[in-house]
């Protein structure tokens, strides 16, 4: 049977050659591979891989016109529930959400879904090739705050239904986090913005450098003419451990350091104007994505040694083993059952040495993994000149703070109808990480899909 061919691998570039550059890492499938990986899905009738993708792909379906040679076509089957096919191809965890329900993957390695997404959109843009149907206009003005994977998904449905969209975007380049927070490497910025001017060929026009909570209201919106205002923000506040030093040059949050890097373009210094000084020893505090994406992007700006520190065991790391084992291949250390208390510096107030301790696993806690627990007596230093602090991050208040009528919870996230996606001001709609707090794009996207609907509806009735 098909099913029991052995997954096929992605071609990458050598790690010792890609630990120093910024392309991409990944190569993608040739042709030949990607029927060959096609061929291995059962077709099922029941396909359980469909429930597992957030924004409900038929998978099977686009799968079949692979094997069956018709490349664009298979495209156009992504492209009914999806915006972003060659970004999700790219980044999405598809281990954690379609693949983890294919039925080849009970008894053997299951079928590679997000390569094989990824291959298709990638053919379609080497083909110059992309159409999506839009209805007849409906007169109505829906007006998006927030150009990420969120804000994206949630215009493409309403430009499908035949609304004016207008996005408004607070940098100078829409993306979101697909622009500032995800390396090159990862996922190239060119690929982004091809994304992204298939939405403005579908109507959806895009405005810069708008901040809202500035520049603007959301009650001013629903007052000037839009007719419902969905909310997309994300989660762009990051978190400190609050520990001594914190405050010393040198020491970065994930979120400026990527920024500086990705979005500002800092690994082509001085041919674009943005410096991101790196010294020659890199601590990353953490170890989600997040931190997989500074530790190896510290590596590529030319440090010498990088430490990924984290207080559990490798088991807990919330990372994708994937970005996990590409770090690791790359050169990137790991200081684990290690924590930090405080960072140290030296008569200029630059960073010289990290504080910590080592640590033991206890009970579990309220998030299921074993509770760091510190060991007494088992301080030590280790010598630093960076340190990237990657513990997460928060709702950035902006918006949120400067909405009047607008329900937060106590972690500053926006509340919703879980049906509808409505906050407590009617018109007003918000999803992806200012709703749920961090997670992934695909979760994003899921939820600017669902608000659309939500908004459809409301917009009918309204």
């Amino acid at each position: 049977m098909a099913s029991k061919a052995p997954r096929h691998d992605m071609p990458c570039q050598d790690p010792q050659e890609r630990a120093r550059n910024f392309s991409e890492v990944a190569l993608g499938y040739p042709t030949e591979i990607a029927i060959a990986e096609a061929e291995r899905c059962l077709q099922c009738k029941r396909p359980k891989c469909v429930d597992g993708c957030p924004v409900n792909i038929d998978i099977p379906r686009f799968i079949q016109k692979i094997v069956d040679e018709d490349f664009l076509g298979a495209a156009q089957v992504i492209k009914e529930s999806s915006s972003l096919p060659a970004v999700c191809g790219r980044v999405c965890p598809q281990e954690s959400q379609c693949e983890a329900k294919c039925i080849v993957g009970i008894k053997n390695d299951p079928v590679a879904i997000g390569r094989l997404e990824r291959f298709v959109a990638d053919y379609e843009i080497a083909q110059g090739s992309s159409t999506v149907e839009v209805s007849e206009p409906t007169g109505k003005k829906v007006a998006i705050i927030g150009a990420g994977p969120a804000g994206l998904a949630c215009a493409s449905d309403l430009a499908k239904a035949g609304h004016k969209v207008t996005i408004f975007e607070a940098l100078h380049v829409a993306g979101g986090v697909l622009m500032y927070g995800i390396p090159e490497f990862r996922l190239p910025k060119d690929i982004v913005q091809i994304e992204i001017k298939n939405l403005e060929a579908m109507g959806v026009e895009i405005l810069v450098n708008q901040v809202v909570g500035k520049v603007t209201s959301v009650h001013e919106l629903l007052n000037s003419g839009y007719d419902a205002v969905f909310i997309g923000t994300g989660a762009g506040l990051p978190y400190f451990l609050g520990i001594p030093g914190e405050n010393l040059n040198g020491v970065y949050s994930a979120n400026e350091f990527l920024t500086r890097t990705n979005l500002m373009k800092g690994y082509l210094f001085p041919e674009y104007k943005t410096p991101v000084k790196i010294g020659r020893k890199v601590a990353v505090l953490g170890a989600g994505n997040v931190a997989m994406d500074a530790a190896r992007t510290a590596l590529r700006l030319g440090a010498e040694e990088v430490s990924i520190i984290y207080r559990r065991s490798r088991a807990e790391m919330p990372a994708r083993e994937e970005e996990i084992e590409h770090a690791e291949e790359e050169g990137v250390k790991f200081q684990l059952l290690t924590n930090p208390v405080s960072i140290q510096g030296d008569e200029n107030g630059v960073v010289k040495a990290l504080t910590c301790l080592r640590y033991e696993l206890g009970e579990p806690d309220e998030s299921g993994r074993r509770r760091p627990v510190p060991i007494s007596g088992s301080e030590f230093e280790i010598e630093v000149e960076t340190v990237v602090v990657a513990i997460g991050q928060g709702p950035n208040p902006l918006v949120t703070q400067s909405t009047e009528g607008l329900e937060l919870n106590k972690w500053g996230n926006i509340v919703v109808n879980e049906e509808t996606c409505e906050t407590s001001i009617p018109g007003v709609f918000a999803g992806g990480d200012i709703v749920t707090g961090a997670a992934t794009v695909i979760l994003a996207m899921g939820a600017g899909k669902k608000a659309a609907a939500g908004i459809n509806e409301y917009l009918k009735n309204k």
